[in-house]
């Protein structure tokens, strides 16, 4: 594994055509330092516009509004399989293709168009958290380190032979966002390099070691409300885990409460789990399942802002002793 990988090597080696899959903000970094660098992106393939917010507004996705800003073709099918797709892909030309985020499991007849197969660009050190959700899931294990892998895609799910790999420490206090924004840097940076050593013939696949491999299915809804009986330190995970997208949630009279910004509070007691036991400068503390405690510094109530805890519970009674659901 390369635990940090060397600035500037490999800078002078050219880079090949390529065709370029993403979707979310995940993979524009990736794509704008190909951009930078020169990089013959032949074409841009992203999901469809979508409906998005509350007013369902259609939105492009951000890696179609950074090729059209800088002149790159933009195609968008429903999804890349059948003879036509394929076909205007292969009409391109293109020696490689670089997946970022994309998001559709790509098949075989799509792979078997690259002499230098598909790099494909994964926010975690394979074969660990081989699947759709590698950030939110190492964040949730409480893990201190992940990584980037540039790996070739074949028929498999994230299995397979990896290319390059460089380590990123989690800090404790980060969530989501900061990990994601982070990783996403690193991978651009990473991916630039290892394309260019990749097409010169420089760097030997590895084979991942199935016997190792974990996995990071896509989240589901349930796993987002908070089980006030866990340890505090898992709750705190999952909030991290889920800031500032979806937010992790609890109920108060009736109404979702999306929490953010928990750490833990230097304070134990004998309440019950999910037990608030008043509000400090931190925000709102509360009870868990080991009888330690943490402190909230944001939530989000459904049809309201977002704000500090102190401030919500300011305007209206959450005294101590109230049990949140």
């Amino acid at each position: 594994m390369e635990k940090e990988a060397q600035r500037g090597e490999g800078i002078d080696l050219p880079l090949p055509g390529i065709i370029f899959l993403g979707t979310p903000d995940f993979a524009v970094p990736s794509l704008r330092k190909l951009i930078e660098a020169g990089a013959p992106v032949r074409l841009v393939v992203t999901q469809p516009d979508r409906p998005s917010g509350r007013g369902r507004k259609i939105s492009s996705p951000a890696v179609k509004i950074l090729a059209e800003e800088t002149g790159i073709p933009v195609y968008q099918p429903e999804r890349v399989r059948g003879p036509e797709v394929l076909e205007r892909i292969r009409s391109r030309n293109a020696a490689c293709a670089v997946v970022v985020a994309f998001g559709q499991i790509l098949p075989q007849s799509f792979l078997d168009l690259f002499a230098l197969g598909t790099l494909n660009v994964h926010g975690s050190l394979l074969p660990q958290y081989r699947g759709a959700a590698p950030i939110q899931r190492a964040i949730l294990d409480g893990r201190e380190r992940t990584g980037v892998s540039i790996m070739l895609l074949d028929a498999g799910m994230d299995t397979g032979p990896v290319l390059s790999q460089q380590e990123v420490r989690i800090d404790p206090r980060e969530n989501f966002r900061s990990v994601h924004d982070r990783l996403s840097e690193v991978g651009a940076d990473l991916l630039l390099r290892t394309l260019r050593e990749w097409a010169a013939g420089s760097i030997a696949p590895r084979n991942q070691d199935d016997g190792l491999a974990t996995y990071a299915p896509p989240l589901e809804k349930k796993e987002m409300r908070i089980d006030w009986h866990l340890p505090a330190k898992n709750i705190i995970n999952t909030i991290r885990a889920f800031d500032p997208v979806p937010g992790a949630y609890f109920h108060l009279s009736g109404k979702r409460v999306k929490c953010f910004s928990a750490a833990p509070f230097p304070w134990t007691g004998t309440g019950e789990p999910g037990q608030v036991a008043g509000v400090s400068e931190s925000g709102l503390i509360i009870t868990c399942g080991d009888r330690q405690a943490i402190s909230i510094g944001e939530v989000h109530m459904e049809g309201q802002r977002r704000m500090c805890a102190g401030e919500f519970a300011c305007g209206r009674s959450i005294p101590a002793g109230t049990l949140l659901e």
